[in-house]
């Protein structure tokens, strides 16, 4: 087997639920030796998150970012088992926890215990809030898309704030801080000195809000939710046909030229309301209501064929199985069959041409 980018870094993973284990799971593709402290009978709070399990009873929650690890349980409020954890810290490379903050200096794991006995550690901490006030708020991703704003630009109308229909902040959060520890780690290869990574939820949503919040921070302009619009280019959202939606993308003034021309409407390219993007930001209502009505003359299959031949981003709103379908037939290896892993599990999207990824073990059982 191909060497991995990771090879002989050994990972000692706290974290729970979603933003760490995605981390770890992470590294452990690029190679790395993944060891996940669970509580004893009761381990990671996502191996009890279903329905749905897999036919091996397991809940496809946890299965989704927990494999390439192995399991050890330890009951922290025990002497002997916090022991052993300090025992396994002072053999790794990297430290991830996601508890509240301050819990693991309490426990004598903080960044600090370690360093002193692993002077070359990186050490990453995912909270909710940060450490200074919002240190004992509780960091679910709900919250966050309420509190950090994300739920006020989307949905349909003003009134209806909806969620994303993943837990979004989790994810971000899990690449932030893998970033973070890999630029940690090509630091402490030029220098051998370990670091502390720091990453809150509350600081990666809004640094992803990016245009919207650049917008309020530049310009005053508070966002607000447009549906399936986009507040800055036109035509750039979802439009009915005469079966499904489809969604619509056009980023410059040639794609809108090859829109119009593709719906019958090529005068539409030369009028000065829709000529440029600033002007179709403004007419965008009467644009929008024309394109539809064109649109509902034939089906989303339809134009969406007529649409990429002519150059025109555009593409059906596809479920999730149509989605892995769309993957397959583009020649994108989206699912991986892990050894040990009952059902398939989707593929790490990062290609390493020097250095695959690999995929090792599957999820593994509690305190195996």
């Amino acid at each position: 087997m191909t060497p991995g980018a990771l090879d002989g870094i050994v990972v000692v993973d706290f974290s729970r639920v979603l933003a760490g284990p995605y981390a770890t799971m992470m590294l452990g593709d690029f190679g790395a030796e993944v060891i996940k402290i669970e509580r004893p009978q009761i381990g990671d709070d996502t191996r009890h998150w279903g329905p749905p399990y897999d036919s091996a009873g397991v809940a496809t929650y946890y299965n989704a970012v927990n494999r390439n690890k192995r399991s050890v349980t330890l009951d922290l409020t025990d002497p002997a088992d916090l022991q052993r954890a300090r025992d396994l810290v002072s053999g790794a490379d990297i430290v991830v926890e996601n508890f509240r903050a301050g819990t693991m200096e309490k426990l004598g794991l903080g960044y600090d215990d370690i360093r002193a006995v692993r002077p070359d550690v990186i050490y990453c901490s995912i909270t909710g809030f940060g450490r200074a006030g919002g240190a004992d708020l509780p960091g679910y991703d709900l919250l966050l898309q309420a509190v950090g704003g994300l739920m006020s630009v989307t949905g349909t109308e003003p009134g209806d704030p909806t969620k994303v229909g993943v837990a979004l902040v989790d994810v971000l959060a899990g690449l932030h801080a893998l970033s973070g520890i890999l630029a940690a780690l090509a630091y402490r290869a030029r220098t051998g000195e370990g670091q502390r990574v720091d990453t809150n939820l509350l600081s990666v949503l809004l640094s992803s809000l990016v245009n919207q919040a650049s917008g309020y921070l530049g310009a005053g302009v508070v966002p607000q939710m447009m549906g399936n619009r986009h507040p800055s280019v036109a035509p750039y959202q979802t439009f009915e046909t005469a079966d499904r939606p489809i969604a619509v993308a056009v980023g410059n003034d040639k794609q809108f030229r090859a829109l119009s021309a593709t719906l019958g409407r090529a005068e539409w390219g030369e009028d000065p309301r829709f000529a440029t993007n600033p002007a179709r930001v403004q007419h965008r209502e009467m644009l929008c209501a024309l394109i539809e009505a064109e649109m509902r003359r034939c089906g989303a299959d339809h134009w969406y064929t007529e649409l990429t031949a002519a150059g025109v981003p555009a593409g059906p709103i596809n479920d999730v199985a149509e989605a892995f379908a769309y993957a397959r037939s583009l020649g994108i290896e989206a699912e991986v069959t892990v050894p040990g892993g009952g059902a398939p599990q989707v593929a790490n999207p990062i290609t390493l041409s020097a250095t695959p990824v690999t995929y090792r073990a599957g999820p593994p059982p509690l305190g195996g």
